[in-house]
């Protein structure tokens, strides 16, 4: 499946500015009464109760963010499919959560007047590593074991079906490991759709322990990843690691982290102290100052830290 390739300038054009992401998804809805204890976790709100998902979009789009990620991270086919639905159902459930962040984009837009735009606001289909469909915390691990071919199986037939939904990108978003980045960037490159490579990172390499020189070197020539950064990190990992991502690719970055926390993947919490201070070690100057040109929060991040973010980034740049 191809993607017209015609986004992919006009995106890379948008990143001489600075673009406010949202927070997590995941936090924000449990902050609205939401159940997220069972394996789909968000996914499970895609058919359950879809406006909820609405409404957190929404929630971030009031607080100054202009990417919505959908709530894709989760779900795949073959996830769904062991929950109990149907393949048909499955996918539906997948190209629903692009619709739904579309929805809340064009009722954000609506609701700022007639001089609001759909091309001010931008939608970004998240594509979560294979560990984050297992629900045992293999995301912040890597090392499946599974061969190239395998990994391809899972993400090519995914990346299609979020692809057709009409996101403006596709965030590629908490890859722990630098194999499962090179079977992932020449799908990306095949789509055309424009997207970002983000690792998640601990003690200056991925989660799986590689040099992270190695890891974003997958993305070097790719047309498709237009940034290239870390995500669901401890805010002190992120300006080395742009630096490094920068030197490496000459790509734009991209800087998301978490609040600090640590995930127990028994308890299926976070445990640990956290913080989420923009001017404190790690803040938004040494992101931005390290060619951060996308830049929002990750796990435990909510719009009420999203906010003074994107009041920092317009005092700033504009």
């Amino acid at each position: 499946m191809s993607i017209p390739t015609a986004a992919v300038p006009s995106l890379a054009g948008r990143l001489s500015e600075v673009l406010v992401l949202d927070g997590g998804l995941s936090n924000a809805l449990e902050d609205r009464g939401n159940d997220l204890s069972g394996e789909l976790w968000t996914a499970r709100l895609l058919a359950e109760d879809p406006d909820e998902i609405v409404a957190v979009h929404a929630a971030y789009f009031a607080a100054g963010a202009q990417v919505a990620t959908a709530a894709s991270y989760q779900a795949s086919v073959p996830g769904l499919v062991a929950a109990g639905l149907d393949r048909a159902a499955a996918e539906r459930l997948v190209t629903r959560s692009v619709e739904l962040a579309r929805r809340a984009r064009d009722e954000a837009c609506v609701a700022d007047g007639p001089s609001g735009s759909s091309g001010d606001l931008l939608v970004a289909a998240s594509v979560g590593p294979y560990g984050a469909v297992l629900a045992d915390g293999s995301e912040y691990t890597g090392r499946y074991g599974l061969s190239d071919a395998a990994l391809r199986d899972f993400h090519a037939p995914r990346l299609e079906l979020l692809a057709a939904a009409g996101p403006d990108l596709l965030a590629v978003e908490t890859i722990p490991d630098q194999q499962e980045a090179e079977v992932l960037v020449p799908l990306l490159d095949e789509l055309g759709l424009p997207a970002w490579l983000s690792f998640a990172v601990a003690d200056g390499r991925t989660r799986a322990g590689q040099p992270l020189a190695d890891a974003f070197a997958v993305a070097v020539g790719s047309p498709a990843v237009v940034a290239v950064g870390v995500n669901c990190s401890d805010a002190g990992e992120v300006p080395a690691a742009l630096r490094t991502a920068y030197d490496v690719t000459g790509k734009p970055g991209v800087a998301y982290p978490n609040r600090g926390e640590s995930w127990d993947s028994d308890a299926r919490s976070w445990v640990g102290p956290g913080s989420w201070d923009i001017g404190g070690i790690g803040g938004v100057d040494g992101w931005l100052d390290a060619g951060a040109r996308l830049v929002g929060g990750c796990c435990r991040v909510g719009p009420s830290d999203i906010a003074p973010l994107a009041s920092y980034v317009r005092r700033r740049f504009h």
